[in-house]
């Protein structure tokens, strides 16, 4: 049912917050009658057309958030990864902080040694055998161990009892108007998470094949699975991207192999439950330390702070209330004060601008058309020129990579003029460095022509210019440039 042909489905890292929070408090109950919604919310968003408005959630708080996810996923494990003699696990990061420190004295050795054992596989095996699977070859050598060595370490089956090895009948899970109440805000968040990150890992799916996703259908497709996932008492779920990346890389090229990577799964669980019990919780804490390094994005957060100070501010505050209040709090807080600068921006862009005239005559118009029909005259062979007008920000970021796809085979100089983008910021930056990235992949010189001083400035503490790109005083000076160092040849017919 998916919009993507490559997706692979299924419970991520980033759940683990949100779930551990719903079954606190609302219990197990709560979370599939929370899911269920969200699973309704997501079928309604995707028939409404809301897929498309991913691009109005600016970068910094995704960024934000993702990485305040990892921080908590992280020190959630830490129990599980010194072995600590403590009871249940504190919500709020602060009393969970407190509470490790006053238990650092029992910490276990033998299960501090499965983990950095675990630990030392998946980074080994990531090194120097990335083809296989890290996680799953440092879950078997850490329970081996343990089982080999009798080390008195907490297993699944210690800890959790029998597994279950067969599904249950499909029931829906119990409704009453004061519960339902009680989670639409848990069930608005999972909602959130899923259509965000399902989008998010369709768009990297489509990086890698240059094929593009359908966004409303993918959030009616995980709508649908999180509802089915509810009926047999199942997680909820979303397009996971390091499986779809995977998947990719693995060289799928249809549905086909997301459908069978659900039917592994269910095999594996029909089958091998009985020796999942011996898997130590260490080495699962290990495999999680992996995942919130991973989700953390630390080159993407560290490149977020060089942006301008509303942006970092907005990154901040959304990681900052993402760790320490709730994720629900974390997003709307951030997107209401990305929206708010946004605000602020545009005005200030509009007083820098005017002296010029708000309202276009028809002659205005008319030299505007007539200067780019003459500006493609005088293009060299294998040349494409565009003209960005009005700010580059998060709403219309994604725009840029539009033009690579509608122009087909890729020119072998572009040229791109900034005259009138009085601002951009941090996402229509990384939206930019992307643009730049796919060009130079293809061995395309870019021409940035006609920047504004608050733009280049943006741009070089952003590091976003490539060596592929070239900054030019105007549309003449590229064209000149062009001329004098040979007007490049026809560039082959490439898929973008």
């Amino acid at each position: 049912l998916g919009g993507s042909r490559f997706q692979i489905g299924g419970p991520t890292g980033a759940f683990v917050v949100v779930v551990l929070d719903v079954i606190a408090r609302h219990g197990f109950d709560g979370l599939l009658l929370a899911t269920a919604l969200a699973g309704i919310m997501l079928v309604i968003a995707g028939f409404a057309g809301l897929g498309t408005w991913i691009k109005y959630i600016p970068q910094p708080v995704i960024t934000g958030f993702t990485a305040g996810i990892a921080v908590i996923i992280f020190s959630t494990q830490i129990k599980d990864l010194l072995g600590l003699q403590m009871g249940a696990v504190p919500g709020e990061f602060v009393e969970k902080v407190e509470s490790y420190a006053e238990h650092l004295p029992t910490w276990s050795g033998p299960a501090t040694l499965i983990a950095a054992i675990s630990l030392g596989t998946i980074i080994v095996l990531r090194k120097y055998a990335p083809r296989w699977p890290g996680f799953l070859m440092a879950v078997i050598v850490g329970s081996v161990l343990a089982w080999a060595f009798d080390m008195p370490v907490t297993t699944i089956g210690s800890q959790f009892g029998e597994l279950p090895h067969g599904l249950p009948a499909p029931q829906l899970p119990d409704v009453s108007w004061a519960k339902l109440r009680a989670v639409v805000p848990s069930a608005f968040t999972i909602a959130f998470l899923a259509g965000v990150e399902s989008l998010l890992s369709a768009v990297v799916a489509d990086g890698m094949t240059g094929r593009r996703h359908r966004s409303n259908c993918e959030l009616v497709a995980q709508g649908i699975a999180n509802f089915a996932s509810t009926l047999f008492g199942g997680l909820p779920a979303t397009g996971a991207i390091a499986r779809t990346a995977t998947n990719v890389r693995s060289g799928a090229r249809s549905p086909v192999a997301g459908m069978l990577h659900a039917v592994f799964l269910l095999l594996f669980m029909l089958l091998l439950a009985p020796l999942i019990s011996y898997v130590p919780l260490a080495s699962l804490a290990a495999v999680l330390v992996i995942v919130a390094w991973n989700m953390s994005e630390i080159d993407r957060f560290r490149y977020l702070m060089r942006a301008p100070l509303g942006d970092r501010l907005v990154l901040l505050l959304t990681f900052a209330l993402t760790v320490m209040i709730d994720l629900t709090v974390a997003i709307s807080v951030g997107v209401v004060l990305a929206a708010m600068l946004f605000m602020h921006r545009m005005a200030e862009a509009v007083a820098i601008q005017s002296r010029r005239s708000i309202i276009e005559t028809d002659q205005d118009d008319l030299k505007r058309h007539q200067d780019e029909y003459t500006r493609r005259l005088r293009l060299p062979k294998g040349v494409e020129v565009f003209e960005l007008r009005g700010p580059l920000f998060f709403g219309v970021a994604n725009r840029l990579n539009d033009v690579l796809d509608r122009i087909g085979p890729m020119p072998k100089a572009f040229i791109l003029i900034l005259r009138d983008v009085p601002l951009i910021d941090a996402t229509g930056a990384s939206a930019l460095e992307e643009f730049l990235s796919r060009c130079k992949r293809h061995n395309t010189t870019v021409y940035l022509a006609e920047m504004t001083r608050p733009v280049k400035s943006l741009l070089a503490s952003m590091h976003v210019l490539k060596d592929n790109v070239r900054s030019v005083a105007s549309f003449e000076e590229a064209v000149a440039v062009i001329e004098r160092e040979g007007a490049p040849a026809e560039a082959p017919a490439t898929a973008t």
